[in-house]
């Protein structure tokens, strides 16, 4: 009796597994679609390339306090301070972030970084096409971070 259950029990996977190949793939858009995420949708919590922010004057929001690089448990963030002058004012603060790197190779993009920056200077952007054959192009410097100064007046 255990044969012929085995045998319907096959029969009827089969029979949904005919009936799948007979219907119309459903494809996401992503590679052609409209805008400028071809199709691409993210989720809200989505966890995508790091972006460094600027104040509404259009200044640094770091400050280099190397909180983020602290919280990083891969270790993957790399900072150099240096400080503002009169003449040239990069941040609000007395000090700015000269260098500011994530190997990309290391980060788990656990958000830490985010979490710990007390200026909201580093976020979680929308960017997710990050793959690349050779491993140095994955380290991001501050200028590929930065977002734009024509980004905040769009605003």
């Amino acid at each position: 009796m255990s044969i012929v259950r085995n045998i319907g029990a096959i029969a009827k996977g089969m029979s949904i597994t005919f009936k799948e190949m007979l219907e119309p793939t459903q494809v996401e858009n992503y590679p052609d679609g409209p805008g400028p995420l071809r199709g691409a949708k993210f989720e809200q919590r989505f966890r995508g390339a790091h972006e460094l922010q600027r104040d509404e004057n259009g200044l640094e929001k770091c400050v280099a306090c190397f909180l983020c690089a602290a919280a990083c448990p891969s270790n993957c963030i790399f900072i150099e301070a240096a400080d503002n002058t009169k003449e040239v004012r990069i941040s609000s603060s007395e000090r700015y972030a000269k260098t500011y790197n994530i190997d990309y190779n290391r980060c788990i993009f656990c958000g830490y970084c985010v979490e710990a920056c007390p200026t909201d200077a580093i976020t979680h952007g929308h960017g997710f096409e990050l793959a690349s054959l050779n491993a140095t192009n994955l380290v991001m410097r501050k200028e590929e971070m930065l977002v734009p100064v024509a980004a905040l007046t769009a605003k």
